[in-house]
């Protein structure tokens, strides 16, 4: 009888519906800068202690939309995760947006259950070092370059000199490592229902339903409808967020007056910081 009569209270009094919280996790992974937070384990531990601290929720959920970034910051996220699941006794649910690749993807193997739109970019379980070379364009500017180290190998793959083979070859050691770590990681998640294909840990990346094929991920669908199915159509979404930068924030000092001469230091860097982030988005036609 009080079961019945709460079901028609309203607010706290009534029969409460069950939620559960999001956290999304969008952009991509690497340090903060001063016009970026960046996504990394600082931006996102509120947001994650916030989340698992709804006791009553039946799962935590993750939305994820990431090309990837820095390989720590992507294995410090999961790990968190992991830890706070194993602590709260609480089952992850991981939807991807429009992409979870490199570190995107290392971050959704945290989940219990990978769930994709069917157009969703997934994989790309790979490492990668990019950067130019201007040896050239020094000499045909005329211009010397200068470097005093203390050991001998403290400019090494440095832009303004010829490669070493011996230094590439370590840079390639380097990334071996940690893309065997990468693999680890993917097959210890979800060895029990991966594939064979010889692409698979190749660096190349496929959509939600091919990802699906492949072990990659557990199913198509989205946030709302798979939550509600499972968990009653009474269920709430509460979206949880991460931390965000303002303005004030972006450039020391800035203010209603504004401060020109500040800004105009930082913005030469955030303009190089805007395209390498593009260069990410874009290798998947984003």
């Amino acid at each position: 009888m009080l079961n019945k009569l709460r079901s028609y209270l309203p607010g706290k009094w009534g029969k409460s519906k069950p939620v559960v919280p999001v956290v999304r996790l969008s952009g991509a992974i690497g340090a903060a800068s001063p016009l970026k937070s960046g996504l990394n384990l600082n931006s996102v531990e509120d947001a994650l202690q916030t989340a698992f601290s709804f006791k009553e929720a039946p799962a935590v959920a993750f939305s994820i939309n990431s090309p990837g970034g820095s390989p720590v910051q992507s294995h410090l996220i999961y790990k968190r995760i992991r830890q706070l699941a194993d602590q709260n006794n609480k089952q992850i649910l991981v939807f991807v947006e429009d992409v979870a690749a490199s570190g995107g993807y290392m971050i959704a193997l945290a989940g219990d259950d990978i769930i994709v739109d069917p157009s969703s970019i997934v994989g790309s379980i790979g490492v990668v070092s990019a950067g130019f070379g201007f040896t050239e364009l020094l000499e045909k500017a005329g211009v010397q370059r200068r470097v005093y180290t203390s050991g001998k190998k403290k400019v090494t793959l440095d832009p303004f000199s010829p490669e070493v083979e011996e230094d590439i070859e370590h840079l390639k050691s380097l990334q071996h490592e940690i893309h065997e770590t990468f693999i680890d990681m993917v097959k210890s998640r979800r060895g029990d229902v991966l594939s064979d294909d010889d692409d698979l840990f190749s660096g190349l990346f496929w959509t939600g339903a091919k990802a699906r094929d492949l072990g990659l991920v557990d199913s198509i669908g989205d946030l709302h409808s798979t939550i509600q199915e499972r968990y009653g159509k009474d269920t709430k979404v509460k979206v949880v967020g991460t931390k965000k930068r303002f303005l004030s924030r972006f450039i020391p000092g800035a203010n209603l007056q504004g401060n020109l001469s500040e800004a105009a230091g930082v913005l030469p860097a955030a303009a190089l910081e805007t395209l390498e982030e593009r260069s990410l988005w874009a290798k998947f036609g984003l």
